[in-house]
């Protein structure tokens, strides 16, 4: 607030930092006819002119008025496109490291060309991230027209791609992707062994497209590079079973037997279900149900009360995770989750902590062994490595607050290049689903006899069948866009604008993709012949003027009209959905249909609106239109969107702790892989274990000795007894560098090198991977502290701080012990080169590590 109050004294609006561009932007038309009369070659040797001029000393700042000069002439030239003023000013805002808040239609991938040459000119890389490979491939092929042609490289990273052509499109200048190929690319660049086999590069600049799908809503689940664990499987399936014993209960009042006594909660039912706060409660009754079930005394008996977590995620997967709404089950028999904001699959992506298999048995399918984190990073921090970050999007100031607090990003809304004229009519609400789904049925076969297009969003993919089945009752052609067709999601999307079109979309599914009024004549024409053959110009030119005519009609129509079938428990996805109509100043319209039946309105005051009904006597099928009911529900979102937002702050501080840990053992893995001498550094090792040895043994000779043999298979040359601690230190370490020194006469030096590298790597790796398990459990039992009025985050620090040490401590010992008991594998009758030998066996390694 009073933020809000010393940017309107200061004049830090966004209406003060649009004025202030628009200065810059007359500076870039003032050019304009100056660049227009360069020949091809003059404007190619532009780029080569800004790089002298920056290696001389001159900043980007200086140079942008030109190169974003280049930029708009070049893509006039390659691509038949001139820039707006407005996509210029977003230009700006996104190379200051701000969001660009840009209407849908208004050309955001045009507009990332300007910072993006601008700042790829340093020679350090520019990554475009993009939510799915498509859009990644699209833009790149399309704005990469503009790097050619003024001599920058531009590559494009996509799934299943092999580590040298990732290697190859990290090296460009410009490197498009999705957030979950850089990521888990980060990820796997820190599980190497040696330098040679990273593919990426220092993290400079990031713009990032649809930043609130990316850095808020996929923000909370973190990457994760897992590998199967020795755990067994069949207690997901036996619980899975259980849970089908037990009943919920729906009692949300205490209820009184005839002598008028209150019933216990817990004799209720066996479980209960909070909706809002997504949680499972396992009544009393419940626990001596399972417990005759399994034939158990106890429950939580120690050996029994594992099974009370294969329970709780049970009943989570039961009540609380829906098929065709938070998941789907493919042809593979596999369970994908989809993206509740989006719409779309996360292919590769599991529920953590076991709830992925409770669902896998729930649905009957073949449970996925438990897996091992073997490295994982949030998004946010993941971004939040980048020197520099920017990104944008049609809907982010909603969310303004939480971009500043963990990005440092401000957002700033771009003017639209034509006014918006969408009619953006009032809610209407209805008693039931039922109703409400007969009312758009009816408004959809309104709108389809009038020829005007309409987009029809739903909340889940259920919904969208739902809602198709019905429109197929009422014979009226349609599309239907959702998770599960989501490979043809640019097809569709780009041709409902066209006449008479009705397509039903899930959530914000088909995001990137513009909504031409009339169609889109590219996707049209590139459906029937490849882009660039002749076949596809000629093609081409006949679906434009059939576009064109078609345009037309829907005009006289009314525009794209946007059907809302239910609201979001985010405003940002109901304006995402607006959003789609009204591009360019084209006409159009949005209205939401909603019932009290909803989740919105049933989980936050939909009983008092049914109170409120009833006493009105209004009929099922009576339409509701209430400021007051949309006032009501834009307040349950506000709240839904504050607890939200809490989540994924409380995740980021619980991160920003590992990070610093994580920080610390992939700087220590780059100086593993770098350095070829590593002796000093594991020598340094070998002292600070040998006092902690000594230490730990509290002057008991006998102990310390005992110690020296298991952790070195060492006993020390001289008497222990009459020695001090430093004294002792020194005497051993200096026997034990004579041990070490022989395993290098032993093995060779160089070949010793290289066992010292792989040793070092292999210890780290393991402890690091143990380090993750127990910051995680360490994670689950923290939030208990609450109850002993502790903050969970600052518990949370000071244990780790401990589980961290502890690691290091684990490290120099395993590490030194590994090399100081190493022995040469005996050879076999046929003798083998040396080269070939193993030179430590995988069992006993194993038996080491453990």
């Amino acid at each position: 607030m009073l933020e809000g109050v010393f940017n309107k004294m200061f004049g830090l609006t966004d209406e003060k930092i649009i004025k202030q561009m628009r200065k810059k932007v007359a500076k870039i038309n003032a050019v304009e006819d100056t660049y227009i009369k360069l020949s091809n070659e003059e404007l190619k040797a532009k780029t080569d002119e800004f790089k002298k001029r920056l290696e001389n000393g001159e900043t980007l700042d200086d140079i942008l008025v030109d190169a974003f000069a280049t930029v708009r002439e070049t893509a006039k030239r390659v691509l038949g496109m001139r820039a707006y003023d407005v996509q210029l000013i977003g230009g700006m805002i996104l190379h200051e490291g701000k969001i660009a808040e840009m209407k849908t239609g208004e050309g955001k991938t045009l507009m990332s060309a300007f910072p993006v040459y601008l700042n790829a000119l340093t020679g350090r890389g520019v990554h475009v991230v993009t939510v799915n490979d498509y859009l990644a491939k699209r833009d790149r092929d399309t704005m990469g027209t503009i790097y050619s042609f003024l001599g920058l490289s531009s590559g494009v990273i996509i799934a299943n791609m092999d580590n040298k052509d990732r290697k190859i499109a990290y090296d460009c200048d410009i490197t498009y992707g999705t957030n979950n190929e850089f990521g888990f690319d980060y990820l796997r660049d820190n599980m190497v062994h040696e330098m040679s086999e990273k593919v990426q590069r220092e993290f400079n600049y990031a713009i990032v497209d649809e930043v609130d799908s990316i850095l808020i809503d996929e923000a909370r689940t973190p990457l994760i590079i897992s590998g199967a664990a020795e755990e067994t499987t069949e207690w997901y399936d036996t619980f899975a079973t259980v849970s089908t014993k037990l009943k919920r209960s729906y009692k949300t009042e205490k209820i009184k037997d005839k002598k008028n006594t209150v019933i216990p909660d817990e004799d209720w039912e066996d479980y209960e279900v909070d909706e809002k706060q997504r949680t499972v409660t396992i009544t009393d009754k419940g626990i001596k149900n399972v417990e005759h079930i399994l034939g158990i005394e106890n429950l939580y008996s120690p050996e029994y009360v594992e099974l009370t977590h294969f329970l709780s995620q049970a009943l989570k997967a039961k009540e609380l995770f829906k098929r065709d709404k938070d998941y789907i089950v493919n042809q593979k028999g596999e369970v994908i989750i989809v993206d509740e904001h989006t719409g779309r699959l996360m292919e590769g992506r599991r529920y953590s902590d076991g709830l992925h298999q409770a669902i896998e048995a729930k649905e009957h399918l073949k449970v996925a062994g438990e897996n091992q984190t073997l490295a994982t990073v949030t998004l946010q921090n993941y971004f939040r490595m980048y020197d520099k970050l920017s990104g944008m999007t049609g809907t982010a100031k909603t969310e303004e607050e939480e971009f500043r607090q963990i990005y440092d990003l401000k957002v700033v809304v771009v003017p639209t290049n034509k006014p918006v004229i969408r009619k953006d009519l009032p809610d209407v609400i209805y008693q039931t689903k039922k109703a409400k789904y007969k009312a758009v049925v009816n408004k959809i076969i309104e709108l389809f006899e009038k020829g005007q297009p309409v987009l029809v969003g739903t909340a889940t993919i259920a919904h969208s069948e739902e809602l198709s089945r019905l429109l197929d009752k009422a014979k009226i052609p349609h599309e239907v866009l959702n998770a599960k067709y989501h490979e043809r999601e640019a097809e569709i999307v780009s041709q409902a604008g066209r006449y008479k079109s009705v397509t039903i979309a899930t959530n914000m599914a088909g995001r990137g993709t513009d909504i031409k009024l009339g169609g889109d004549p590219d996707s049209l024409a590139a459906k029937v012949f490849e882009r660039g053959t002749p076949e596809y110009i000629e093609a081409l030119s006949m679906y434009e003027k059939e576009c064109e005519e078609n345009k037309k009609k829907v005009l006289e129509a009314g525009g794209l009209f946007i059907l809302g079938t239910e609201r979001h428990e985010s405003r940002r996805i109901d304006n995402q959905l607006r959003g789609r109509a009204g591009r360019q100043g084209d006409p159009g319209a949005s209205e939401f249909y909603l019932s009290l039946d909803d989740d919105l309105m049933r989980l936050f005051g939909g009983d008092k609106l049914k109170k409120v009904m009833s006493m009105l006597k209004l009929d099922e099928d009576e339409e509701i239109r209430s400021k007051q009911v949309s006032k009501s529900v834009e307040n349950a979102q506000k709240r839904v969107e504050s607890r939200n937002f809490a989540t994924r702050k409380s995740l980021i501080e619980f991160d920003d702790v590992n990070n610093k840990q994580r920080e610390i053992i992939y700087s220590q893995r780059d100086k593993i892989l770098n350095n070829e001498n590593l002796r000093d550094l594991i020598l340094d090792m070998l002292y600070d274990n040998i006092g902690d040895i000594i230490e730990d043994s509290q002057g008991d000779t006998e102990e310390l000795v005992d110690k020296l043999h298991n952790i070195y298979a060492y006993d020390p040359s001289f008497d222990v007894n009459g020695k001090n601690a430093d004294e002792l230190l020194v005497s051993i370490y200096n026997d034990l560098e004579k041990v070490y020194n022989s395993k290098i006469a032993l093995f060779g030096d160089e070949y010793f090198k290289r066992i010292e590298k792989y040793i070092m790597l292999e210890v780290l790796d393991s402890k690091w991977r143990d380090n993750l398990k127990n910051l995680a459990e360490l994670r689950e039992g923290i939030n208990l502290q609450s109850y002993g009025q502790k903050n969970p985050v600052n518990e949370y620090k000071i244990v780790s701080a401990d589980v961290y040490n502890e690691m290091i401590q684990s490290i120099k010992r395993d590490t030194t012990s590994f090399l100081l008991r190493i022995k040469p594998q005996e050879p076999k009758e046929e003798t083998q080169p040396e080269e070939e030998q193993e030179f430590v066996s995988r069992r006993e390694k194993k038996s080491m590590r453990n």
